[in-house]
């Protein structure tokens, strides 16, 4: 199978569990045990894991942190881009992984929008400087550092030519998104169904990118 073909797919999937997940979470087992009565699917299972796992300051920072160092990661790509398109004279001649990157950050963009205005459920708690339930579904700080991290995984194939540079630094996105990951959920800030919902959309955003910059090898001809 081909890896555009295996990113598509991988993707494809996600999209549909993503947006089953959705259709889950307002239809089973739906109980207003959120603050002020708000409601959330799942409601035992998200309950449990939440009872297991109250607010933790040290994991919300850390998560917080990640998500600044990830919004300057995409910073330094977008500036990279920009380069490329002013030493370049035209756009076509970024890089794709670049061009295709910029679509991507739109979409992450509008998406995060979207979940503010359409909520799906609210936080498991009010936040320590708020006074009304926020907007939980995704988890924006998953959603964020996954697709943003795992995006700049194959990014980094195309801006840095060095192979050990170029592994130190895919690695080091990897390792962000998982402690992401971990201190999202065990911040406390999160139902457990946010976190994967958060998930869920990043690898359907990621994949569908690298599908969209892979380039398949041409099979060489060799003469008789």
């Amino acid at each position: 199978m081909k890896k555009r073909t295996l990113y598509f797919g991988i993707a494809g999937v996600g999209a549909v569990i993503f947006l089953l997940l959705i259709i889950l979470l307002k239809t089973v087992d739906v109980s207003p045990v959120g603050p002020m009565g708000t409601s959330v699917g799942f409601s035992h299972i998200n309950a449990s894991f939440q009872e297991a796992h109250s607010f933790h300051e040290t994991f919300y920072k850390i998560s917080k942190l990640l998500g600044v160092l990830t919004l300057a990661t995409a910073a330094f790509f977008a500036a990279a881009g920009v380069f490329q398109w002013i030493t370049r004279k035209k756009l076509l001649r970024v890089d794709l992984e670049i061009r295709v990157l910029a679509v991507l950050y739109v979409m992450i963009a509008a998406l995060y929008v979207f979940f503010e205005k359409v909520i799906i459920n609210y936080r498991p708690m009010i936040m320590p400087d708020g006074d009304a339930p926020e907007a939980s579904f995704p988890s924006t700080h998953t959603f964020l550092v996954c697709t943003i991290m795992g995006s700049a995984i194959f990014v980094l194939n195309a801006l840095v030519k060095n192979d050990m540079l170029r592994t130190i630094l895919q690695i080091l996105c990897g390792i962000i998104i998982v402690v992401m990951v971990v201190s999202r959920l065990l911040s406390g800030v999160h139902w457990l169904t946010d976190i994967i919902g958060g998930i869920l959309i990043s690898v359907t955003l990621v994949f569908a990118y690298a599908g969209m910059v892979t380039r398949e090898k041409k099979p060489s001809r060799h003469r008789r």
